[in-house]
Order: structure tokens, then C-alpha cells, then sequence
């Protein structure tokens, strides 16, 4: 019987057939645990046995309060770097950047694989062609205790998009276009897989950026299948993993087709990541801050539109703008090609690879009635700083053409007017 992409995973990883609707316990490839779920996760652990079932399965990374911006998150990172010397887990500690590229890009998770996450981000994954869902802290304990977890079979959506995307518009454009279409909870525990000849097109870091928003519309993972693409991404990176993977013609699934070339720059508007619009129903919105980072956009490729914008620009008086890349390794790319002098030079302030203000847990929050344009995942109240601020979401694009003009700018009119 004809199988999707992840009823396929499934049952690699349960060893036998399964299909959408079944409840398995499934083997675990993969776990991730940082700094902000991890200590939960470790008490469940001990509660449940006294050492973790296969160190080698697990990465611990330090990202959401990073440096340390507590004596609480201090206290957690010393028990977590106990932890992971104790049970002999690596530990990438503060050094790497945010977890969910880190993951990646180090080559931890291969095409094939069930991941989870203690992160519910973690289906950023999928770019790579690997099951991955975010879980509890409770549930990370056990998978820790027993390297197995049980899962229902999810059923799958697949959202096949052709057509080229458009000057200025992007793969956050496209994954906001979609979640604003299906809304909040119109993909609740499915298999959000995406296909067709604009997603063959897109490198694995512009897929990460799709993958990683199939939660904002209630996916249980966001997964791609594996190509060529694929396989020349992890060259140098890892081994492994089944590159043939792919859902059957056949395979029971709900298909939603888009044309790229119909999007164009969108944004979520306060307080809710579906209520999307096209940049020009907002264009003038007043900002106080921008931010460019996070698991969502801050790979290098985001952070190079977003300096083609700023060359020779400076961002608006009264406008704040934060630039975090994702990890070290995109960091230090940036800062070889002259984009972190760019960045300066504009006005803006690059911090050090970690999370942020994007979960409102360290650095660059929002006051009291501000307003943020940021190009992360998530724009509930509170997100980022005060519960009454509001953020938008948008695109690094739109994010670099509004810090310059100081207002919500349709970035297509931002390079146009660099040309004239």
C-alpha cells in the first residue's frame, strides 16, 4: 500500500508497516534539549531511571538566554553542563548560536530520520527530509530514559507550490501566504510537506525558513523530500540517511496547490501569525524596532538580503534595529563578506548568535505601546517584551526597506528607489 514521506519514517521507526491514524511507540534518532526545557526534561529523566538510554542520540545547546541574562538561566546552564558531562552528552553550550540551525548545519540530522526536539521549532528539520516535531519537557525526559516515544501517525497536507517567486519576495512571503490561507489551527497535527517546482528550486537554508513556520499553522512537522539538493548540503557535514525518500503517487494526502509567482510581500499584523496581508495594507505603520534573526531568518541568506538593502543606508532616527545571525558558522561567514560592517556602518546593532528578543527571554525587548517588525516565527502578546507592545512579521527584506524609511515599506519600492 502506497505510503506518504512520513507514515514512511514511521515505520522505519517502529519496524513495520504504518499508516496516518496509528498509534506507535517509535525509536527516537535524534534528541535536542536546550538550556530554557532542558532542566525539566533531566528531573523527568532521574525520576523515571538514573542515566539516559543512549548519550550519543542527544545534543544539548545553550540559545534561548544566552549569554546568561539571570542568576536563574546562569543556575540552569551550570546544571545542564553537569548533566552533559555526567552522562557524557555533547554540549555545544553558548558557543554555536540558536539550536535548530545548529542542528542542521553540524550535520546531526540526516534525511530519514525521527527526531524531536524539546522546542516546538524543531520541525525546522524537515528541510532535510527528517520527521521532526517538538515535544514537552516530559516527554523529552522519557525519550531520554528509553530512546522510544510514542506518536500518532500523523495524516499529511501536502502544499505544492510552482511558478517562480517574485523581486523582493521570498520563502517567508510564501509560508506566511500559507499559514495566513490556512490559518492557526488548519494544519493541527498534520504532516505539512511542501512540493513542486518552486520548493525543487530553493536551497536547504531557504526550505529551513518554510519548514520551520509549519507549526504556526497547528503542523505537527514541517518536511520536505530529499534531492539533489539535499545531498549536496550534507556533503562534509554527515553520512547517512535515505536520499530516495520520497511520498508514494498514491499515498493518501489532502494536496493545496499555490502559484509563487501570485505572492507577494506579506505581513502578520498583531497578534496572531495568520492574520496575514499583503506589506502594502500596512505600508506606514510607525515602528520602534526591528529585528532581523532567529531560527526563522538569520542563515546567511537573509542576513545578505538584507545588507544588499542597507548598503549605503542608514536606519531611520528612532528606529532600533537588532541583527542576530542564527549560529557562529553563519556569523563569522557574514563577517567575512563585509555584511556585519554593512550592518554597523547603517546603524544597526549585531549581536552575538542566540535567540534574542524573539521569546521575549533576554536582550532587545519592546517597551510599554512599541511596535517591532521582526522576521521571526511568532508574534503573540508579550512575545517580545511588553504585553502592550505589538510585533509584525515579515521578511528580511521588508525588515531592512522599513528600518531605513522608519515605517512599514513595501521592500519592492525601497530597491526601486536605490535604482533610481
Amino acid at each position: 500500500m502506497e505510503q506518504t514521506l512520513s507514515e514512511k519514517i514511521f515505520s522505519k521507526a517502529t519496524g513495520r508497516d504504518v499508516y496516518a491514524g496509528e498509534f506507535v511507540e517509535a525509536k527516537i534518532d535524534v534528541a535536542m534539549i536546550h538550556d530554557i526545557t532542558g532542566p525539566l526534561a533531566v528531573r523527568t529523566l532521574y525520576d523515571i531511571t538514573d542515566r539516559v538510554q543512549d548519550p550519543t542520540k542527544v545534543i544539548l545547546l545553550f540559545d534561548h538566554q544566552v549569554p546568561a541574562d539571570s542568576i536563574a538561566a546562569a543556575i540552569n546552564h551550570m546544571e545542564l553542563r553537569k548533566f552533559a558531562l555526567k552522562e557524557g552528552i555533547l554540549n555545544y553550550d553558548v558557543q554555536e548560536g540558536v539550536c535548530h540551525q545548529v542542528m542542521v548545519e553540524k550535520g546531526h540530522v540526516l534525511p530519514g530520520e525521527l527526531v524531536i526536539g524539546a522546542d516546538s521549532h524543531t520541525c525546522t528539520y524537515g528541510a532535510v527530509g527528517a520527521f521532526a516535531t517538538g515535544v514537552g519537557s516530559t516527554d523529552m525526559g522519557v525519550a531520554l530514559a528509553t530512546g522510544m516515544l510514542w506518536f500518532r501517525v500523523p495524516d499529511t497536507i501536502t502544499f505544492e507550490v510552482n511558478g517562480t517567486l517574485g523581486r523582493h519576495v521570498y520563502a517567508k512571503d510564501l509560508i506566511l501566504a500559507i499559514i495566513g490561507d490556512v490559518g492557526a489551527d488548519g494544519a493541527t497535527y498534520k504532516a505539512c510537506e511542501f512540493s513542486g517546482e518552486a520548493i525543487r528550486t530553493m536551497e536547504i537554508p531557504v526550505r529551513m525558513t518554510l519548514c520551520n513556520m509549519a507549526v504556526e499553522m497547528g503542523g505537527k512537522t514541517g518536511i520536505i523530500a530529499p534531492d539533489e539538493k539535499t545531498k549536496t548540503f550534507l556533503e562534509g557535514r554527515a553520512l547517512g540517511g535515505d536520499l530516495t525518500l520520497c511520498s508514494d503517487e498514491g499515498a493518501k494526502r489532502t494536496t493545496r496547490s499555490y502559484d509563487a509567482t501570485e505572492i507577494v510581500p506579506m505581513v502578520a499584523r498583531p497578534h496572531r501569525v495568520d492574520d496575514v496581508v499583503p506589506v502594502t495594507d500596512v505600508e506606514g505603520q510607525h515602528i520602534d524596532q526591528v529585528f532581523i534573526g532567529s531560527c526563522t531568518n538569520g542563515r546567511y541568506e537573509d542576513l545578505k538580503v538584507a545588507a544588499d538593502l542597507l548598503k549605503g543606508e542608514s536606519v531611520a532616527r528612532g528606529v532600533r534595529m537588532i541583527i542576530i545571525p542564527a549560529s557562529r558558522t553563519e556569523y563569522q561567514r557574514a563577517l567575512r563578506t563585509g555584511l556585519i560592517d554593512t550592518f554597523t556602518e547603517a546603524g544597526a546593532l549585531v549581536e552575538a548568535p542566540c535567540c534574542g528578543p524573539c521569546m521575549g527571554g533576554s536582550f532587545g525587548l519592546l517597551g510599554p505601546e512599541e511596535v517591532g517588525l521582526s522576521t521571526s516565527n511568532r508574534n503573540f502578546v508579550g512575545r517580545q517584551g511588553s504585553p502592550s507592545a505589538a510585533v509584525y512579521l515579515c521578511s528580511p527584506a521588508t525588515a531592512a526597506s522599513s528600518a531605513i524609511q522608519g515605517v512599514i515599506t513595501d521592500p519592492r519600492q525601497c530597491q526601486a528607489m536605490k535604482e533610481m
